[in-house]
């Protein structure tokens, strides 16, 4: 059982996701907050698997609040609830620690499997936010010029798929399937195409995969 925390200012919005939730076996709702602050207590109290965290909210918005839920719980996913114009707080969710982003409107089956992806440790990454993303990595990836990093070529033939269906938001379970290999061997490659690259994160990977996805392809 997966347990969930829904963090949101509007009664009307926990609702409908609370709805939602009740339809899953395989979900359990063990506490609802108003703001930030609300969700950073019952953190501590509840020790939920997974927070949907809401981003604009009075008192302690959703960035800050996660920012403290990754520095103080080990292991507790945080995935950011949005709306179209939350570009901006939902890359600084991200960079606080925050495995991914939802849309407030998302299909109780996306909803659901958004969840039980972030609790296995898989970023959940949309394309409405990509663009925010690339122009904010431009500004803090190691190598700042347009021309892709000679790290790149250095990539081994299979890191190289690996990488490339990590730009398409493929998870681990999906990257093996893809490429008859086992998760562990896809894990073994995340690490090492971020070792080699300096990246920090999954998302970081994809975005970067984005980036010089044309030069990567180029390489065969």
């Amino acid at each position: 059982m997966i347990k969930v925390l829904l963090v949101d200012d509007q009664n009307l919005i926990r609702q409908g996701l609370k709805a939602l939730l009740e339809l899953e076996s395989d979900l359990e709702l063990v506490g609802e907050a108003e703001n930030g602050q609300q969700a950073i207590n019952l953190v501590a109290k509840l020790q939920p698997d997974v927070v949907l965290m809401d981003i604009r909210m009075p008192i302690m918005d959703g960035v800050a609040a996660t920012r403290e839920i990754q520095k103080r719980f080990a292991g507790i996913k945080v995935l950011v609830l949005t709306t179209f114009d939350d570009d901006e707080y939902v890359t600084a969710a991200l960079q606080n620690g925050a495995m991914g982003y939802l849309l407030k409107d998302t299909p109780s089956e996306e909803l659901a499997v958004a969840i039980r992806a972030v609790h296995k440790g898989y970023t959940q990454l949309g394309p409405g936010i990509v663009k925010k993303l690339l122009t904010q990595f431009s500004n803090t990836a190691p190598t700042q010029s347009p021309l892709a990093p000679p790290s790149l070529a250095e990539l081994t033939p299979r890191e190289k798929e690996v990488l490339r269906l990590i730009a398409t938001g493929a998870s681990n379970r999906e990257i093996a399937q893809e490429l008859y290999i086992s998760e562990g061997t896809v894990k073994n490659h995340v690490t090492n195409i971020l070792n080699r690259l300096d990246l920090r994160d999954r998302t970081q990977a994809a975005i970067f995969a984005n980036t010089f996805l044309s030069y990567l392809n180029e390489l065969d």
